[in-house]
């Protein structure tokens, strides 16, 4: 049983004994009065992340590659290679489905972390590509880290994902629009909890053989049309583990060595974006993985103190690939100019992006799930021909507000959209590099997404 004083300050709170008094809390003998670890440190990094705010494609790669010039650390927390980043350097252009962006900065260490699940061949063929386009790639592979935790995409989760993907268009009339690259049945695998990770590949590759057999097979039972080359698969990735061996570490302690060591700058780029993300997107035409604020901290094994300053990338009009509601969508004219205008074709899948009006409903909802610190608003530019040019700020369905970003898709098929029209500027800015060198319009343009989002722009 108990003594009086040792139920003292149970939980914080100050006791009482059995009789109802309270209980004198003495100290103990040696031990000093201000413990200190009792006092929360502050952390020594902080990671700042670079998240998409709509439904992916807003030129993040442009900031992050701007961000990622004085970064010691470039990370991706999740995603695959169904993400696409384009980078121009030296007039060379890169195009990045797996490596982080960064991997472009010599000076910098890339990191993939366990949140990501990687295709090898994919991952190779990818900086192989990227090599034969010019010198910026020179030496990835030396300052290239690969989380242990992270599972591993096979070809057979590529073949499963175009099954699935005519599977759904012959039951129901309609897809996902998935990339097809495996990735949302690597993830699959990974909550079924018959995935393979990098760790198992390095490790005894007779255990590793057993275990990819028995998931080949799961998935020829699930799958009879499902055509598997078993041997000639594990071969490949046979000759890939040498070649991935000294990239791999233990992912956690790599980032706590980074995060509690000597000062760094840790950038986090995110790949797809809020509104494609699994729990928050506009399900179920979403991606796989957690692609908001909250995937850095479980893709990464970072605890949530340690996230910094959190910048929304924003496109200045709104784009999307493949199908699923677009309460903004211009189906005219105006889409076709934004389109062309924009080169938007995405850099995965080559497919023609939809293209509307700046959808503030749906960035503002993105910034109630993310806390972005600011926003990066990107391809103003592609605006300077426009006379008037309209934002979406409010939705109704029957005649009544939404207050909030609807969760069911069915809804936000039914929205009218409410706008406010700005004056356009009918002008270059593609030479402009400050706010004040911007057209007074397309200065006002911006302080309206300011002030209607309450971020101000990075």
């Amino acid at each position: 049983m108990a003594s009086e004083s040792s139920m003292a300050n149970v939980n914080g709170r100050e006791s009482t004994s059995l009789d109802g008094e309270p209980v004198v809390k003495r100290p103990r003998e040696g031990v000093p009065q201000e413990h200190p670890l009792r006092t929360p440190k502050e952390p020594q990094n902080k990671v700042t992340v670079v998240l998409g705010a709509q439904w992916g494609d807003e030129g993040k790669g442009k900031v992050v590659d701007l961000l990622a010039m004085d970064a010691d650390i470039v990370c991706r927390c999740q995603g695959g290679n169904n993400a696409g980043h384009t980078v121009v350097v030296d007039s060379v252009e890169y195009d990045f489905h797996l490596l982080p962006s960064g991997v472009l900065n010599k000076k910098a260490i890339s990191f993939i972390g366990n949140g990501v699940v990687i295709h090898l061949p994919g991952l190779f063929e990818e900086a192989e590509k990227n090599l034969r386009k010019g010198k910026g790639l020179q030496g990835w592979e030396e300052r290239l880290k690969i989380s242990d935790r992270a599972h591993i995409v096979f070809n057979f989760h590529q073949a499963v994902d175009g099954i699935q993907e005519q599977q759904r268009q012959q039951q129901e009339g309609k897809n996902l629009g998935t990339t097809k690259k495996g990735i949302g049945p690597a993830y699959s695998s990974k909550a079924a909890r018959n995935g393979l990770r990098v760790c198992d590949l390095v490790s005894d590759f007779k255990v590793f053989e057993e275990k990819f057999r028995m998931l080949a097979e799961h998935f020829r039972t699930m799958y009879p049309n499902l055509n598997v080359d078993i041997d000639s698969e594990l071969q490949q990735l046979k000759e890939y583990t040498e070649r991935l061996r000294p990239l791999v570490t233990d992912g956690v302690y790599f980032m706590h060595r980074a995060l509690t060591g000597p000062s760094k700058k840790i950038l986090v780029e995110g790949a797809n974006a809020a509104l494609l993300d699994i729990d928050f997107g506009t399900y179920p035409f979403v991606t796989s993985s957690n692609c908001t604020v909250g995937g850095v901290c479980t893709g990464l094994g970072v605890p949530p103190s340690y996230v910094g300053r959190v910048y929304g990338v924003v496109k200045a009009y709104t784009t999307r690939v493949g199908v699923g509601a677009f309460p903004t969508e211009q189906d005219n004219e105006t889409g076709n100019l934004l389109q062309s205008r924009g080169r938007e074709f995405g850099v995965t899948t080559g497919r023609r992006r939809r293209c509307g009006w700046l959808d503030l409903i749906l960035v503002r909802y993105a910034h109630m799930v993310n806390g972005f610190s600011a926003i990066a608003l990107t391809k103003l530019d592609i605006l300077d021909t426009l006379p008037e040019i309209k934002v979406a700020v409010a939705y109704k369905v029957n005649g009544q507000p939404l207050p909030s970003f609807p969760a069911n898709m069915d809804v936000l098929t039914q929205v009218k959209v409410e706008y406010e029209t700005l004056p356009g500027w009918c002008c270059s800015t593609e030479t402009a590099r400050s706010f004040e060198e911007l057209p007074v319009q397309a200065q006002n343009y911006i302080r309206f997404i300011e002030d209607f989002l309450q971020v101000p722009g990075l």
